[in-house]
């Protein structure tokens, strides 16, 4: 199996059983973001979690190794056409340079890690129409001299 046929087995048992990723993740041990993230591809789980997922999906055996494997982290890079992802695309576009100015006035001259990182997607009830709360935290990482 390759990583694309793990993922679409995935996404069937998922419709099939009516899941949610809540629910994959709870049955994992892992939060709902991170273990979506895994099953799309782009994390890697450990023995432990790939034998959970495998067992409460009723995926095949052979699935595991895959779920273990180490990601190549890459995205296509022209501009997304989903809706939802062209929005985020075009927040980091439009404040991604406030972020860095903020960031580096707050930190200094380095980066947010997206390997010592975690996210959280949470729900506001709002009478004005229910808002997305997006929570990102990374660790900063300074620029070294040498």
């Amino acid at each position: 199996m390759k990583k694309i046929d793990v993922t679409e087995a995935i996404f069937a048992i998922k419709k099939e059983k009516n899941l949610s990723w809540e629910s994959i993740a709870k049955a994992t041990g892992m939060t709902d973001v991170w273990i979506t993230s895994a099953c799309l591809g782009m994390n890697s789980c450990s023995e432990d979690v790939a034998d959970k997922l495998v067992s409460f999906l009723g995926l095949p055996a052979e699935a595991k190794s895959v779920l273990m494997e180490y990601p190549t982290k890459t995205w296509d890079q022209a501009i997304p056409q989903d809706p939802l992802i062209y929005r985020l695309y075009e927040v980091v576009g439009v404040y991604g340079p406030t972020l860095k100015e903020v960031i580096q006035e707050k930190f200094g001259d380095g980066i947010m890690s997206a390997i010592d990182f975690s996210m959280t997607v949470d729900k506001e009830e709002n009478p004005k129409g229910d808002r997305v709360i997006l929570t990102l935290n990374g660790k900063f990482l300074p620029y070294k001299s040498w």
